[in-house]
């Protein structure tokens, strides 16, 4: 029982149209499925990615109504998204400055050459030089295929205490330790490259961290389809706290919360965004799963216009 990497990753906005905005015309993705959050239908659930919305590459987001996230730790603190090497990098940079979009100067990250940056409402990110997986680029991006982001990873995480947490990922979830730089420890998983990393900083002098827009509601990590009712019975078995089985319709989910309360979903490669609609379809309508269809003209009438 191995986690593949990353499934997705997804966080908050109060702005839906210029989410929706920034993520397809500024930073090229796909907007692979437009939905409404299973919970509270009021909120958009945006789901962006690459060209046919493989697992590992959704960046989403939940609009809610809130103000600014309060940064600090027991948080998600920044989400990497893989490109090609260093010269889509400085790509990056200039189209960036061009843009007008906050960014730090290219740096080393934990091995990788890194452009740190922000969306406009505060999401912390980062492009990173990573040439390892499939590629799918979307051929109605505004940015270059060879440009174009490639998918998550890898994601780091803020806590005050590592030995919880370094039990819950290397005990249940099966994580290999490869060691710390300047307080980071990395953790890997079994895919290829960065999208297979979680880097976990060590911090106890910050506040914890209040969510608002800007935030990272919570990250999913990618198992097998085949894999579902295994994971769900390990949880079970270890005594971890969790949501039990969750149908997604997309995907199948188990959700818990490691010991410093950052919310991990594990997640079902299958069965995939063109279930309800053709790929060349993905986006273009409001999907809802059938358990919420019947509720369609009440739930469209709740929302904005993207």
């Amino acid at each position: 029982m191995k986690l593949k990497g990353f499934h997705h990753l997804t966080a908050v906005s109060a702005d839906a149209p210029g989410n929706h905005k920034f993520y397809t015309k500024t930073l090229g993705l796909r907007l692979v499925k437009k939905t409404v959050n299973q919970d509270d239908t009021s909120a958009y659930h945006l789901f962006y990615a690459d060209g046919i919305g493989s697992p590992g590459t959704d960046i989403t987001f939940f609009d809610f109504p809130v103000g600014r996230e309060r940064r600090g730790t027991h948080a998600v603190t920044r989400t990497g998204l893989r490109v090609k090497d260093v010269d889509t990098l400085n790509f990056w940079s200039h189209r960036f400055t061009m843009l007008g979009v906050k960014q730090e100067k290219i740096a080393d990250v934990a091995g990788r050459p890194t452009l740190n940056f922000e969306d406009h409402e505060g999401q912390r990110l980062a492009l990173v030089a990573d040439g390892e997986g499939e590629v799918h680029p979307w051929a109605d991006s505004p940015v270059p295929a060879e440009h174009q982001i490639r998918g998550l990873g890898p994601i780091t995480m803020s806590i005050p205490d590592l030995r919880g947490t370094d039990t819950i990922l290397t005990k249940l979830m099966n994580m290999v330790p490869l060691g710390s730089q300047n307080g980071t420890h990395v953790y890997r998983m079994d895919g290829a490259g960065a999208v297979a990393e979680l880097h976990v900083t060590v911090d106890p002098t910050l506040p914890p961290a209040q969510q608002g827009a800007g935030a990272v509601h919570h990250v999913a990590f990618n198992i097998p389809s085949a894999d579902y009712e295994s994971w769900a019975a390990r949880l079970r078995n270890l005594r971890i706290p969790n949501s039990g089985p969750v149908n997604r319709f997309w995907f199948q989910s188990l959700y818990f919360r490691e010991p410093n309360g950052v919310l991990f979903e594990i997640a079902t490669d299958g069965p995939g965004f063109a279930t309800d609609e053709a790929m060349d379809k993905l986006g273009t309508t409001l999907s809802l799963p059938p358990f919420l269809e019947g509720r369609r003209a009440e739930i469209e009438a709740g929302l904005k216009p993207l």
